[in-house]
């Protein structure tokens, strides 16, 4: 099991966690929200919990709980900039079908 990164989204995380000043990477995992089910949640992380599993590229961690893992196994995490808009894209091979607003998904 595992998640990836983009070139795109490495250089991103790197460039705010020196903003920040600390952290190791960040945590990726899944909550229950929506109108499909579940939503990704991306937060600092300063340290890794014993049960987490982490991966790393490029010098940054990503950092997953156990249960959120099962969810985004094979999931490449990229960093894309639209316009005036910029923000993380999941590629998530497990997503069966997304809301329309795009807020959540269900595998």
């Amino acid at each position: 099991m595992a998640i990836t990164m983009t070139e795109a989204a490495q250089a991103h995380v790197r460039r705010q966690l020196a903003n920040r000043g600390k952290g190791i990477g960040i945590r990726v995992g899944v909550r229950t929200a929506g109108c499909s089910g579940l939503a990704y949640v991306l937060e600092f992380v300063d340290q890794a919990e014993p049960e987490d599993e982490v991966f790393e590229q490029g010098g940054v961690k990503l950092v997953v709980d156990p249960k959120s893992l099962a969810y985004l196994d094979g999931t490449e995490l990229d960093f894309i900039k639209e316009g005036l808009n910029e923000g993380f894209a999941f590629s998530n091979p497990n997503v069966k079908n997304e809301c329309g607003c795009g807020e959540s998904f269900h595998v």
